[in-house]
């Protein structure tokens, strides 16, 4: 059935089927073209806007890309604050087992010399053991000469089984240096003292008469060896001072 001047109407049932003409359906496309040009996309604000690479719109956004930088930043200050704190613990620790070693050193070899003190000035006025009683801006600072037994020592030039042994203290820089000067007790040459421990804090000697402690002996005056000698040498153990101490008593006594 015809419907209208230019519409035709087909009925099947209750299903209706329009066709219009190609020129009407092409002029309302047309419109609506017209209208979406008219409304176009909003463009994103600048900082949601894409890095492109390429010519492509894929990427990182600016925010991205500075939170990326923070965390490098953070986490490179960790790492290396990390790594100079392991160097400074290990500098530290190396230098304590250094400055142990060297007191160890030092006062097995107090040990051994004082138990073998030889002092017998009435027939041999080479012999001595003299302490003298020094300090440096409040530090102890003492000075130890004596005459000990000596083992076999190599080299072709003759020696005797005495040797002269003093242990000096020095200034440096601030800091005590304590020094060791060893020669053969018949030796005509005097060899030059060389650093025994770099840096301590205090190094005190101390001579028991059977009563009381002194920080002072001469045998040109007392006449014999004290009973006991107490050595005592300080070191610095991070923001404290540590004290180590020997004692020995001497046993040959031939004044």
């Amino acid at each position: 059935m015809i419907n209208g001047k230019n519409l035709i109407l087909f009925s099947f049932g209750q299903n209706r089927v329009h066709i219009g003409r190609e020129e009407s359906i092409k002029s309302q496309t047309s419109e609506a073209l017209a209208i979406l040009k008219a409304f176009p996309e909003k463009s994103p604000p600048p900082w949601r806007g894409r890095v492109r690479v390429g010519g492509e719109s894929s990427g990182f956004t600016l925010l991205e890309v500075l939170v990326a930088m923070a965390l490098l930043v953070l986490i490179t200050a960790t790492l290396y604050g990390t790594y100079f704190g392991l160097v400074s613990s290990r500098e530290a620790v190396t230098s304590g087992m250094e400055s142990r070693r060297e007191l160890r050193t030092t006062l097995d070899n107090l040990r051994r010399e004082l138990s073998s003190l030889l002092c017998n000035n009435r027939t041999n006025k080479r012999q001595h053991f003299v302490v003298e009683d020094r300090d440096f801006f409040g530090k102890p600072a003492s000075t130890l000469d004596l005459t000990t037994l000596s083992g076999p020592r190599s080299g072709n030039l003759p020696s005797s089984d005495q040797v002269a042994v003093k242990y000096n203290t020095i200034e440096k820089d601030g800091s005590i240096v304590l020094t060791r000067q060893v020669r053969d007790l018949y030796a005509t040459n005097t060899p030059d003292p060389y650093p025994q421990m770099e840096s301590v804090e205090g190094f005190l000697v101390e001579c028991y008469d059977g009563g009381i402690w002194v920080k002072s002996w001469n045998t040109d005056i007392n006449y014999s060896l004290p009973k006991a000698v107490r050595v005592t040498v300080m070191i610095k153990e991070g923001a404290k001072t540590v004290s180590f101490s020997t004692t020995a008593s001497p046993r040959i006594n031939g004044s």
